[in-house]
């Protein structure tokens, strides 16, 4: 998703001279940084999405099991019959959906990490654009700029809650296909 940007802001700094406009740098990478940001907040939502999802499975799996029980002990060979197949369906369910939600809990591990050198990057790229005057002059120089610090970053705020609002929104969908495929619509 990121990885042209992530690619130029790369290039930029393995560069052996700097740049001539680090200030339009010290922008796209603060830029980088928000959507990887944004990105690791929808991926910790889908996360937990998987979770539920996951825990909702071994619920429907654990009632077939008692169905199929509750008919053999009445001697119900068609009900414990399709309670089987409800079982093994469940099962596959479980198999699949622990099996994403390992994916997602590594690719959100590597994304952090990502985050986390993308940060420092960017730091190191402020220090040296400040000239080593300290935080207060790179405030200021990064300000001028038309950044913003974080702590007073509207924009910043906008950004999250729309992204909230997506994810709550995707799920909301999800709950009412899964739904509606329960109504058999």
């Amino acid at each position: 998703m990121f990885e042209r940007l992530r690619a130029a802001i790369s290039a930029a700094l393995e560069a052996a001279t700097p740049p001539p406009n680090l200030r339009d740098l010290v922008g796209q990478m603060r830029q980088a940084v928000v959507e990887l940001r944004a990105s690791i907040a929808g991926m910790r939502q889908a996360l937990e999405a998987t979770g539920q999802q996951l825990a909702a499975e071994r619920r429907s799996r654990a009632e077939a099991e008692r169905r199929g029980r509750l008919a053999a002990e009445i001697k119900d060979q068609e009900t414990v019959g399709v309670a089987e197949r409800f079982v093994g369906r469940h099962a596959e369910r479980i198999g699949v959906l622990e099996s994403k939600l390992a994916a997602q809990q590594a690719e959100l591990a590597l994304t952090e990490r990502e985050l986390e050198e993308m940060t420092e990057q960017f730091r190191a790229l402020e220090r040296e654009r400040s000239g080593g005057r300290g935080t207060a002059g790179a405030w200021r120089d990064l300000e001028a700029a038309g950044g913003v610090r974080p702590e007073t970053d509207l924009a910043d705020e906008l950004l999250r809650g729309q992204v909230d609002r997506a994810a709550r929104e995707a799920a909301a969908e999800q709950q009412l296909r899964e739904l509606k495929k329960k109504m058999g619509k």
